[in-house]
C-alpha cells in the first residue's frame, strides 16, 4: 500500500506541475510576443478559471464518481500535457495563449480532486496522512516550474514547458498502470441535484467546506505574486528570484506531509485552525517585515509564510472526503474544489487591482480575510460545544 501512495503523490507532482508553467515562464513569453501587463493578469487566472469550468462540469455530471478514475485520471493528463505544450508554438497568438491556458486549467480538474479521490479509495483509514503527502505532491508540482527555470536559465523558456508537459504524461501513465482504482471505490448511479443540498445539511461537512473556501482566498494569491513579493524587496537576477520562489512554494510540501502525519495523533480541526492563525498573521504582518528586515529575515518570513498557508490544505480536503457520503465523494471533492478556485480568481483579481490603487505593502494584508473567515468556522464550533 505504500508503494502505492508514493505512486500517487509522484503522479500528483508530476502532474501539477503544468499548473504554474504559464507562471514561471511569464514575464519571458511577455517580452517576446509583447504582451501587456494586464494580459499577463488575465493569463494568470486563465488557468484557475479553466480549472473551475472543468471542475464544475465534473461535479454536475458525476464523472469522477460514476467512471474509472485511474482513466479519468490518465486521459486528463494527456489532454493537459498537450495544452500546456501548446504555449511553446512559436506562431500562437494572445487568444490562443489564454485558450492553452483554459484547456490546461480545464483538465487538471481531472487530475488535482481525481488523485485525491484515488487516494480516498485506497487509504480510508489514516486519509490525513495519505492526503497529506498527495497534497504535499501537488504544492511540489506547483514549485517546481520555478526551479526548472532557475536551472535552465541558459536555455530557452519553452524548456520549462517541454520538461513539465513530459512530466504530466509520465504522471497520467503511473497512475493508469502501477494503482489503478482502489477498493473502496463505490460507484454511483446517475447525479441527483439534491445531493448538492444534502452535503450543506452535514455540520461536520459544511465547516470543512467553508474553511476550504477561506483558506483558498489566499493561498494561490500568495503563490501567484512571490516572485514579485521577493522583487520588490531586494534587487536579484532571474535566475535567482525563480530559486527563491522555489524554496518559498516548496516548503508547503514539508508542511503538508508534517500536517498528515501528526494528524493520526492531534486532531485535524486543531491543526487546521494553528495554519489558517499563523498565515493570517503573516498577512498582516507583511508591512513590517517588507519595511523593517533584512533580505534573508524576509526571506525565512516568506518560508514562514509558504510552509503555514497550504499546511491546512490536506486537512481540510480529508475533513470533507471523511464527512462526504462514500457514492459522491469524488463530486464532492470536485464541486468544493471549484468553488475554491473560483474564490482564487476573485482574490487574485482583486489583489491586482489594489496593486494598482494604494501603495504595495498594504496589498497583502488584505490575504487575511480568508484565513479569519476559515478561522471563524472552527470558532463557532468551539463556541457551540462550550454551550
Amino acid at each position: 500500500m505504500r508503494q502505492k501512495l508514493l505512486v500517487i503523490v509522484i503522479a500528483q507532482f508530476f502532474c501539477t506541475s503544468v499548473w504554474f508553467a504559464g507562471n514561471a515562464v511569464l514575464q519571458d513569453l511577455g517580452t517576446e510576443k509583447g504582451l501587456s501587463e494586464n494580459f499577463l493578469l488575465y493569463l494568470i487566472s486563465a488557468v484557475q478559471i479553466g480549472f473551475i469550468t472543468g471542475t464544475l462540469i465534473f461535479a454536475m455530471s458525476g464523472i469522477t464518481d460514476r467512471y474509472s478514475p485511474s482513466r479519468i485520471f490518465l486521459l486528463s493528463s494527456i489532454v493537459a500535457a498537450f495544452f500546456n505544450f501548446c504555449l511553446s508554438s512559436t506562431h500562437i497568438s494572445e487568444h490562443g495563449i489564454l485558450l492553452s491556458r483554459f484547456f490546461t486549467g480545464f483538465f487538471l480538474s481531472g487530475i488535482y480532486p481525481v488523485g485525491m479521490k484515488i487516494a480516498a479509495d485506497h487509504f480510508e483509514n489514516g486519509l490525513g496522512k495519505s492526503l497529506g503527502f498527495l497534497v504535499g505532491g501537488l504544492v511540489l508540482g506547483t514549485a517546481i516550474p520555478h526551479l526548472i527555470k532557475s536551472m535552465s536559465i541558459r536555455l530557452p523558456w519553452e524548456f520549462v514547458v517541454y520538461v513539465s508537459s513530459a512530466l504530466c504524461v509520465a504522471g497520467g501513465l503511473s497512475i493508469r498502470f502501477l494503482v489503478k482504482d482502489g477498493p473502496y471505490r463505490k460507484p454511483s448511479g446517475k447525479l441527483q441535484f439534491t445531493d448538492f443540498t444534502n452535503v450543506f445539511q452535514i455540520q461536520s461537512l459544511r465547516k470543512a467546506i467553508l474553511g476550504y473556501w477561506g483558506h483558498m482566498w489566499e493561498l494561490y494569491t500568495f503563490w501567484t505574486f512571490v516572485p514579485l513579493l521577493i522583487q520588490e524587496k531586494m534587487a536579484l537576477s532571474s535566475q535567482t528570484i525563480s530559486l527563491l520562489s522555489f524554496s518559498v512554494i516548496a516548503t508547503g510540501a514539508l508542511a503538508c506531509a508534517v500536517f498528515g502525519i501528526v494528524s493520526g495523533k492531534i486532531q485535524m480541526e486543531v491543526l487546521a485552525r494553528i495554519a489558517l492563525m499563523i498565515s493570517g498573521i503573516c498577512c498582516l504582518a507583511f508591512p513590517v517585515f517588507y519595511l523593517f528586515a533584512s533580505n534573508t529575515i524576509f526571506i525565512c518570513y516568506l518560508v514562514i509564510w509558504g510552509f503555514f498557508v497550504v499546511a491546512d490544505s490536506p486537512m481540510f480536503s480529508s475533513m470533507v472526503a471523511m464527512a462526504a457520503p462514500a457514492t459522491i465523494r469524488g463530486t464532492t471533492l470536485t464541486f468544493v474544489n471549484s468553488i475554491g478556485f473560483l474564490i482564487t480568481v476573485i482574490s487574485i483579481q482583486s489583489i491586482g487591482l489594489l496593486l494598482v490603487k494604494i501603495d504595495f505593502i498594504w496589498v497583502w494584508p488584505f490575504l487575511a480575510i480568508g484565513p479569519i473567515l476559515g478561522f471563524m468556522q472552527f470558532a463557532k464550533r468551539i463556541k457551540q460545544r462550550k454551550l
